[in-house]
């Protein structure tokens, strides 16, 4: 008689990978923080916007934020046309507060999306990292990585060093040149501008007339505009053959 020996589990099946009782105890549950980061034109706030839906979908419950949206209203905008009513994050806004309001109201938070994070405070970025460690909330921020100086802002920066992912948007933007472009350069008179105020209240309207602090203390408004480049004409101030009808992008 042919005695059967009794197998182990199988390690191909997939069931066999569930952790042994207790082998995870002690291991703290915490949420995420994701940067998600790019130039201006490359998607970002449809892709806030969209990981918004994805996530109400399944039921799970969020709040949106914003900082300095460029419509200059508290909502999320996209290039495309899509729009969303936001929260308006100020200097002294506490994050940690906001969710701690939406308990006390009987909300839940699940997760966090927070448009043109780079305008964060570091402290702010601090209180989203402690959000996501302490009490399990997912957050996602989108935003630019560098100023028209191609300087870090402070707010991307602290995102670069605490965040869990940072992920560039994949959506490709280029330079006049073909090349891929990186750099927000800031524009008035056909000229690249190399200082200034690091924000600059804008719209979306080609070609209108902007104020910055500055300018405003001085009683005189500028033209500005924001144009993408890649490193080499931001460089050389380079804003191609027909720099006069680039009437690319706002940056609030």
């Amino acid at each position: 008689m042919t005695v059967l020996k009794e197998s182990g589990p199988d390690p191909t099946d997939a069931l066999s990978s569930v952790p042994v009782a207790g082998s995870r105890r002690g291991v703290p549950v915490v949420g995420k923080l994701k940067f998600c980061y790019g130039p201006m034109d490359c998607g970002k706030s449809t892709l806030a916007l969209q990981i918004d839906h994805n996530h109400a979908r399944q039921g799970r419950r969020g709040m949106v934020l914003v900082r300095h949206d460029r419509s200059g209203e508290p909502q999320i905008t996209s290039r495309i046309g899509l729009t969303r009513k936001a929260i308006e994050v100020g200097n002294e806004t506490d994050l940690r507060l906001l969710v701690r309001e939406q308990w006390a109201a009987g909300r839940h938070v699940d997760y966090l999306i927070v448009d043109e994070a780079q305008f964060l405070s570091p402290d702010q970025v601090d209180q989203l990292a402690e959000l996501a460690d302490d009490v399990q909330i997912d957050v996602y921020c989108f935003g630019i990585a560098t100023d028209f100086r191609s300087v870090l802002f402070p707010g991307a920066a602290r995102l670069f060093e605490l965040a869990d992912e940072l992920q560039p948007v994949q959506v490709e933007v280029l330079c006049w040149c073909g090349q891929t472009g990186r750099f927000n350069a800031r524009v008035s008179d056909g000229e690249v501008l190399r200082a200034g105020d690091t924000v600059v209240v804008a719209d979306t309207e080609q070609f209108v007339v902007e104020t910055s602090q500055a300018s405003r203390s001085q009683g005189e408004p500028n033209t500005v505009r924001y144009q993408v480049l890649c490193r080499r004409h931001f460089r050389l101030g380079d804003l191609g053959p027909s720099s006069g009808q680039h009437g690319q992008l706002r940056l609030t």
